[in-house]
């Protein structure tokens, strides 16, 4: 299939985007075309490609909003092949919402072009049938870890039955965490603070991240506690949505950002706490979703005030520092839709050197982004394998974690350790904070008993 761009005759005037949540002109005017983006774009330094460039896509989102393209094949591989990791706008000098555009224009082309077969099947089980619904999705995860624990996966390992799949899922499969109990089933809706309470706090749980991840949601809950604050887990919450709007559903992006918007908003917290880069994103850019909505895009704006990183949120609002040692040289990745999307870079650093024994050693390019972006590694794996390469030669010899926030990161980054033969183990920051505060108590224990 041809990629060729082909351009309308410029006597075409009217927009070829046809339906709802077209991408905005005031942000794809906005740019000035000076160029300064290229250089922080991971595929436009794979490919050298203009329309690989988010100058370039940004050039071709106005195009097809001025007629002289059309949404066609030609267009949909620029947009796509985007990771939407926002380094552009980080580096932009005129501010230009390139992730927001890339965004509504994915929407656009699946309404023009929509998938089709077992691309369609597989989108439609995923995003439709099973991230929007907990019960369904712990129901996978109890499956799987059926899979961790029964043998089966030692079997189908030996067997040779994995290598019927394609390469990339088999280094995905080689580097699955194991499935851990859900929080949203292991706590009550309402965790009470340890010692005095500080704040009332909601935790965003996420989809994936309380099946593959739940030791992470719940050394968020320890830690959270432990520092005064009261944590509630409203049952009502759903999937943040990410993953349907990087794929260009908005249509479902949107009712499950209504779901949480009403959940968290009757919660009556003072803040929503997330350990999820790409998910607090998401979160704070609800309000996007509802221009021509006048009751949510006022409930997503008050709703936004109240997303908070974990890291950020303990650093401003103030935590115990840590006593206990773990003697071990760390490294630390900037998640792109933590540092970019988010502007949080400090905050995770200064957790990290507050731990005992602990030793940072910076990564050069720190903020440049794994490949993982959501499920980009899944739908892109030639491209994604080439930025994680990338990624993998930046992080120092010598560490022995990389620590990070971000769920996807994580598996991303664990398989280019496993794929470059590195030793350093992936951890999620506030892991290592946990781990701190358990070994003080440990300590205090053996203490006091002897």
């Amino acid at each position: 299939m041809s990629t060729s761009l082909k351009l309308e005759p410029p006597c075409q005037s009217k927009s070829n985007f046809l339906w709802e949540d077209p991408p905005d002109e005031n942000k794809f005017s906005a740019c000035v075309h000076c160029g300064m983006c290229l250089e922080s774009c991971p595929t436009y330094l794979e490919t050298g490609h203009e329309q690989q460039s988010p100058r370039g896509r940004v050039h071709l989102i106005k195009s097809v909003a001025e007629g002289k393209m059309t949404v066609n094949e030609a267009f949909e591989d620029p947009i796509f092949t985007c990771l939407d990791c926002r380094a552009c706008e980080t580096a932009c000098p005129s501010g230009v919402q390139v992730g927001a555009l890339i965004e509504e224009a994915r929407g656009q082309i699946r309404k023009a072009i929509p998938l089709k077969g077992w691309k369609a099947g597989i989108s439609k089980f995923f995003l439709r049938g099973v991230f929007p619904h907990p019960n369904r999705l712990h129901a996978l995860g109890g499956l799987m870890k059926v899979y961790q624990r029964s043998g089966m996966q030692s079997i189908v390992r030996k067997s040779g039955l994995i290598k019927v799949m394609p390469k990339h899922l088999q280094e995905m499969e080689a580097i699955m965490p194991a499935v851990q109990d859900p929080v949203m089933k292991k706590y009550p809706e309402v965790i009470v603070a340890k010692g005095e309470t500080k704040q009332r706090v909601a935790l965003l749980t996420g989809c994936v991240m309380d099946v593959m991840f739940g030791d992470i949601n719940e050394a968020t809950v320890r830690v959270l506690t432990r520092n005064g604050y009261e944590v509630v887990v409203p049952r009502s919450q759903r999937c943040c949505g990410a993953l349907h709007i990087h794929a260009g559903d908005r249509e479902e992006g949107k009712r499950l950002a209504k779901q949480n918007i009403d959940a968290f908003l009757a919660a009556d917290v003072d803040k929503v706490v997330v350990n999820a880069a790409g998910c607090g994103c998401a979160l704070k850019e609800y309000p996007e979703l509802f221009h021509h909505d006048p009751e949510y895009k006022e409930k997503a704006e008050q709703f936004a005030e109240k997303i908070e990183d974990v890291s950020k949120f303990l650093v401003e609002q103030g935590y115990q520092k840590p006593q206990g040692s773990i003697e071990t040289k760390v490294t630390y990745h900037d998640a792109c839709h933590l540092a970019h999307g988010q502007g949080v870079r400090n905050q995770p650093r200064e957790l990290l050197r507050d731990i005992p024994g602990v030793q940072m050693v910076e990564m050069p390019n720190a903020d440049r982004c794994c490949g993982s972006a959501g499920i980009y590694n899944l739908t892109n794996p030639e491209m994604a394998g080439k930025v994680l390469d990338e990624k993998m030669s930046f992080v120092p010899q010598e560490v022995d974690m990389i620590s990070m926030g971000n769920p996807g990161c994580m598996l991303q980054m664990t398989m280019g350790v496993a794929k470059h033969g590195r030793s350093a183990k992936v951890v999620h920051t506030i892991q290592l904070l946990d781990r701190s505060y358990q070994l003080e108590d440990e300590k205090r224990k053996g203490e006091g008993s002897s």
